[in-house]
């Protein structure tokens, strides 16, 4: 956080800020106007905190350094915070100047730790003193001026080294990113001959033969002396604080503010003077940024006078003024994670408590300490000017959220309009009626796929192929009301074959007093069911594991509908899609009418998926139906279920439960007498493997299904109307379950978790297969290269003896005999590792044959 620091009427007493405390530095015994010199000087610190519950500054710790120098005369010159080389951490520092005999000159900076500890980090000696524009910048790297040349020493070096740029004054020093410690000041430069034709008269003399430069201290030479300041502002400009910088095509650029002689805050950015604010008072000599939160930020401007002000950054007017000061601090002194400004009055450095001061962040955030505030105006001049000063900016931005606020209602009334008149428009294709959308609304409807107008027909073919007609697809389609819960179902013919990943039924809502369509949030299910009894799949006598593997890896289909035609349980199969939706929303209509629309996607060998949309019919409802009881799904005791839509409805708007219940020691015998006899239930004639449970209470109206994989395991699915009854029935199952059997939920359903399975026993036979795979590669590989090598030999042999054709012959059989040698030896494995790629082969084949068996059954 800026720091600054102050001095007392005794010179030998300086104060600054640093991380929300106080720092006051004290050289005592003697003071530097008396002429004896001090013995034993002590430079003592105290570090005072505020209190907010007593509203005062009080001490919390104190330090000394001992300066062993008896016969000197010593001066505090300054003090600050700035950044070690070593730590990069920024510390407070004071430097301290030492009178010798013969006019020489000795300073030494010291550097204040959390400890109190002082370490003394840079020493040297002048042969003058240093009166002039001294600065301490990171490094710590002092600079000062004498005569009309600039100086600087760093602690890296300890060398006092000359500023070769001929400035004339140095307005800031800093340290900018990327560039390193940098200078910028007025640098005096050479008009050209054209230029000193005429004799030009002193004021233009001291414009145009300065400009504000930026030198680099490392590397010695100027960085940039455009887009700084223009020069007709050279010879007003008192003080500069640069606020940004960067750099744009090599070149930099700085946005800074400027103090002026005619009492004025200006703002610059790239060369260019953007606001003016004329202050309160005259000769401004400082200037700091104040970061109150919110986004308020101040400059707080100090004069020569002893006043000083803030100027809002936003709006570049005053904010707050005050006079008969002695210092201005700036930083978080109540620790609220802010800033603050610290005025300390001019009688508040006599004593060794600050006694007259005030914080404030120029917003909720007031202490004084005085009893009352004295002086309203100090903070405030005019309270009525100052509501003229905040109230514009709100009254701007609330006119601009407004606007954004009109802007977003207009964007999405659009896009509901668009939306509305594309579902006409769709619906109106779908159903085969004429489009009556007028030229006008025509101009709201865009190409969804940026088709281009001679495109048009085409595309209504490709419509025409995409929907189809619902004769050659649906059977029937009813729709039952259960509890809460609207059941739309749709049969469609044994040649389709789905799965609920490639088929959507939606259902749209059409209103009769709008043109809109509501497409309603429903839940789908595929239901398929078997109208054949069949046994069970461990009593069939032919081992069909492995040919069902085969076959649903083999990309023939006509492979995959001979297999299936071989098993009777396959052949005849019920179909249903079913949609469930809410019935509550729609209770707020009298009647209300709701068009089906079947989406199927077709995915193609090597094409991406194509969609095909079927029209199933319209569905009509109103309160008289519910009323009279019409479409209402309920149980008679005689006949459980009447109709097979009601299965259907009840299968898709029950909760569904999969278990797969094993038992090692036992046979799962007793599974179907506790269906029928525990349970009361009744297998439904048209579908024998569903049992309808006819037990009074709860448990009426509860499905069961039961798939019996082998003597010793099964799967369970349940469709019950709430968890409660759900676990009622396993509760019930687990009393004459035999011992030890356990029972695993399948979440994604039997027929989603076998698929998984046979997936991951597939891919463990492949890695296993790839690496048998990897041994023979392997070993061809050795054979490869040495046969290489072998024919390398035979061919130089063959080279060296060309001349001698009749020993050539030998030479050959030779080379035949040495391929049929490692021919034979190369190529075999090695027994441990055959047998341990067979074992592996023949285990993963055996799971995936396994999981093929479970899947084919389903």
């Amino acid at each position: 956080m800026t720091s600054k620091q102050a001095m007392s009427s005794n010179e030998q007493e300086r104060l600054l800020c640093y991380n929300g405390e106080v720092l006051v530095f004290q050289l005592s015994k003697g003071n530097f106007a008396d002429k004896e010199p001090t013995k034993t000087p002590i430079l003592h610190v105290r570090r005072m905190v505020f209190d907010r519950g007593t509203k005062v500054f009080v001490q919390k710790s104190t330090g000394f350094f001992t300066i062993k120098e008896e016969n000197s005369h010593l001066k505090i010159m300054c003090c600050n915070c700035v950044s070690d080389f070593r730590t990069g951490i920024n510390l407070p520092y004071i430097v301290i100047e030492k009178n010798k005999k013969n006019n020489v000159f000795e300073y030494f900076l010291l550097i204040l730790h959390s400890t109190n500890k002082f370490e003394m980090r840079l020493s040297f000696k002048l042969g003058y003193e240093m009166k002039d524009g001294l600065r301490v910048l990171n490094g710590p790297l002092i600079l000062w001026r004498h005569v009309k040349a600039f100086f600087f020493i760093s602690s890296q070096t300890g060398k006092v080294v000359s500023v070769s740029g001929n400035f004339s004054s140095i307005q800031w020093a800093g340290e900018i990113e990327n560039l390193g410690m940098v200078l910028l000041g007025l640098k005096e430069c050479c008009l050209s001959e054209e230029e000193c034709t005429q004799e030009p008269s002193k004021s233009d003399y001291a414009i145009w033969n300065t400009k504000f430069c930026v030198y680099s201290l490392e590397s010695q030479e100027v960085l940039s002396d455009i887009y700084i300041i223009p020069p007709a502002y050279s010879s007003v400009v008192t003080y500069v604080h640069i606020c940004a910088t960067e750099i744009i095509k090599n070149q930099l650029r700085i946005s800074l503010i400027a103090l002026t002689r005619k009492n004025q805050l200006i703002s610059f950015q790239n060369g260019t003077p953007k606001n003016v604010c004329q202050l309160p008072f005259g000769d401004p000599c400082a200037v700091q940024l104040m970061d109150s939160g919110g986004g308020n930020l101040f400059f707080v401007v100090s004069f020569i006078s002893n006043n000083a002000c803030a100027v809002w950054k936003e709006s570049f007017q005053v904010a707050a003024k005050w006079e008969k000061l002695s210092l201005v601090l700036i930083d978080d002194f109540i620790g609220s994670g802010t800033e603050q400004v610290l005025l300390l009055f001019k009688d508040s450095l006599n004593s060794d408590c600050l006694t007259s001061f005030k914080i404030t962040d120029l917003g909720k955030i007031n202490y004084s300490s005085e009893p009352s505030d004295c002086n309203e105006d100090d903070l405030f001049e005019d309270k009525q000017e100052n509501r003229y000063l905040v109230v514009p900016p709100l009254e701007t931005g609330l006119k601009v959220c407004f606007s954004s606020f009109r802007e977003l209602r207009q964007h999405l009334l659009l896009k509901e309009k668009i939306i509305s008149k594309s579902y006409k428009a769709l619906i109106n294709l779908v159903q085969g009626k004429d489009d009556n959308t007028s030229s006008a609304e025509e101009e709201c409807l865009v190409p969804l796929c940026g088709e281009e107008e001679n495109s048009v027909h085409i595309l209504d073919e490709k419509l025409s192929d995409n929907f189809q007609d619902s004769e050659q697809l649906v059977e029937k389609i009813w729709y039952r009301v259960i509890d809460d819960s609207l059941v739309v179902g749709v049969k469609t013919t044994s040649s389709l074959k789905l799965s609920l990943n490639d088929v959507t039924l939606s259902l749209l809502m059409d209103q009769a007093h709008d043109s809109r369509f509501r497409l309603l949030k429903c839940q789908n299910r595929v239901i398929k069911l078997s109208t054949n009894p069949f046994p069970a799949p461990y009593l069939m006598p032919c081992e069909i594991g492995l040919e069902a593997k085969r076959v649903k890896l083999t990309p023939d289909s006509k492979k995959e509908e001979s297999f299936v035609c071989e098993h009777p349980s396959k052949k005849e199969c019920v179909q249903i899609i079913t949609a469930v939706t809410s019935l509550s929303p729609l209770l707020a209509f009298s009647k209300f009418c709701c068009t089906v629309l079947l989406q199927i996607m077709e995915r193609e060998s090597g094409n991406c998926p194509k969609d095909r949309y079927v029209v199933c019919g319209r569905v009509f409802l109103s309160l008289e139906d519910l009323s009279t009881g019409k479409y209402l799904l309920t149980f008679p005791k005689k006949k459980p279920i009447e109709h097979m839509e009601d299965l259907f409805a009840l299968l898709a708007a029950f909760h569904k439960s999969c278990f797969q219940i094993t038992s090692p020691g036992y046979a799962l015998n007793s599974m179907k007498v506790w269906l029928l006899e525990h349970m009361k239930c009744e297998i439904i004639k048209e579908f024998p493997e569903v049992y309808f449970c006819e037990r009074p209470g709860s448990f009426y109206g509860t499905l069961f299904t039961w798939k019996q994989r082998t003597p010793f395991e099964g799967i369970l699915i349940i469709y019950s109307r709430n968890q409660t009854v759900m676990f009622q029935c396993l509760h019930n199952l687990i009393r004459i379950l035999p011992i030890n059997c356990f029972l695993k939920n399948l979440k994604s359903g039997s027929e989603n978790f076998l698929i998984d399975n046979m997936a991951f026993t597939l891919e463990k036979e492949l890695v296993t297969l790839s690496s048998l795979s990897s041994a023979i590669a392997k070993h061809e590989s050795n054979f490869m290269q040495r046969c290489e090598v072998s024919k390398g030999k035979s061919s130089v042999v063959a080279a060296a003896l060309s001349d001698r054709r009749e020993n050539i012959h030998p030479y050959r059989k030779e080379l035949q005999r040495e391929k049929k040698k490692m021919l034979q030896t190369n190529l075999k494995v090695s027994g441990a590792l055959y047998r341990e790629i067979t074992l592996k082969v023949a285990e993963v084949q055996l799971k995936s044959d396994f999981a093929a068996q479970k899947l084919s059954n389903l």
